[in-house]
């Protein structure tokens, strides 16, 4: 299954998604504003799902135009967001180019974004000096006993939920993606990596929530995904403590540059 083919599939779990998955703490919009050091007032926003991040810049006064490619997960957005939120259905990759933003966000979404040319199109997309955001992070088991337990219950059927890094940043890396790849482009400058810890308790029946929202189980067939959580279930205490580090990427359009 291609990644424009993925990106697409959680429009089927739409309310699953805004039901099950972490939204974000204050903290990370204060961090883009601060970083921003000016007033921001607009603000595109890259894979908007259900607005789990739109929320939270509205709600800080900032004028965001949400896009996704998926109607369902714009139509989950739409009952939790403000009225004045603009969405826009499209993929990052088909956004027309004219109006230009103070900042330009992506949360959990851009690994779904094509390469080519990405950052050329998050320029184009940005007033100069205007500022690029992305974060996002995994939701992991605290435990590592528990964590190992599941992972041997969820083998038969899926070797792997991981993401792995776009790039091939090794984990350990100092710099992570998108990181490394800003660090590269001549369009963005002032380049920063900020992690926010966050540690969550949920129920078990909520953990297998959040991982039927998670693409390597939306490829899986219907029947073995069903398996799949039963197993899982199985293998989970009726609480659980969830690691769900964010990690925010901050960087700057070079006003130079002319894109």
């Amino acid at each position: 299954m291609s990644a424009s083919t993925r990106a697409l599939s959680f429009g089927a779990i739409a309310h699953a998604y805004e039901e099950f998955r972490p939204g974000y703490p204050d903290e990370l919009v204060e961090l883009v504003l601060t970083f921003a050091g000016r007033r921001v007032r607009t603000a595109l926003e890259i894979g908007a799902g259900t607005g789990k991040a739109t929320r939270l810049f509205a709600a800080h006064g900032v004028e965001v135009t949400a896009t996704d490619p998926d109607a369902a997960m714009l139509a989950e957005l739409s009952k939790a967001v403000p009225a004045h939120v603009r969405t826009v259905q499209a993929a990052f990759e088909d956004l027309q180019p004219g109006r230009t933003y103070d900042v330009v966000y992506a949360a959990a979404s851009l690994h779904w974004t094509r390469p080519e040319e990405r950052w050329a199109r998050v320029a184009a997309l940005l007033e100069p000096d205007g500022v690029v955001a992305c974060f996002g992070g995994p939701v992991q088991l605290a435990d590592p006993a528990v964590e190992e337990s599941v992972r041997a219950a969820r083998a038969p059927y899926l070797e792997s939920d991981d993401i792995p890094s776009p790039d091939g940043t090794a984990p350990e890396a100092e710099m992570q993606w998108p990181g490394t790849e800003l660090q590269h482009s001549d369009l963005f400058t002032d380049v920063r990596q900020s992690v926010i810890e966050r540690r969550l308790t949920m129920s078990a029946a909520d953990y297998v929530g959040y991982l039927s929202t998670v693409s390597a189980y939306l490829q899986l067939p219907e029947p073995t995904r069903h398996q799949a959580f039963a197993a899982i279930t199985r293998a989970l205490p009726a609480t659980v403590e969830i690691a769900a580090d964010i990690t925010a990427h901050l960087a700057r359009r070079r006003p130079e540059v002319s894109v």
